[in-house]
């Protein structure tokens, strides 16, 4: 899981940002795209953190269902769905111990 989320934040940083007026179907105001996955799949906001161009980026998740959504939104307010699926488990891991050779 925790190779799938890097993967997916490698490709959300290489993903051009968007004007305002480009809206792919996948894509829509922020609020409407959060209430749609609270609303179809209970999803909350898990984590966020910050992208290029200042976009945020924002995993979604359902603890109950195990659904979870990956989303980035634009500075001008524009969210757009870039990774879903299933089976989303919380991880808190520790750093490795550092000073050792591998």
């Amino acid at each position: 899981m925790k190779v799938a989320i890097y993967t997916a934040f490698a490709v959300l940083m290489s993903v051009p940002t968007m004007s305002a007026t480009a809206q792919p179907r996948n894509c829509g105001p922020r609020d409407v795209v959060v209430e749609r996955l609270a609303e179809r799949f209970g999803e909350t906001r898990q984590s966020m953190g910050l992208g290029a161009d200042n976009a945020m980026v924002e995993v979604f998740a359902s603890p109950t269902s195990g659904t979870w959504t990956i989303t980035v939104t634009s500075a001008h307010g524009i969210t757009c769905l870039v990774a879903s699926g299933h089976a989303y488990e919380a991880l808190a891991e520790a750093l490795p111990a550092t000073g050792r050779d591998a």
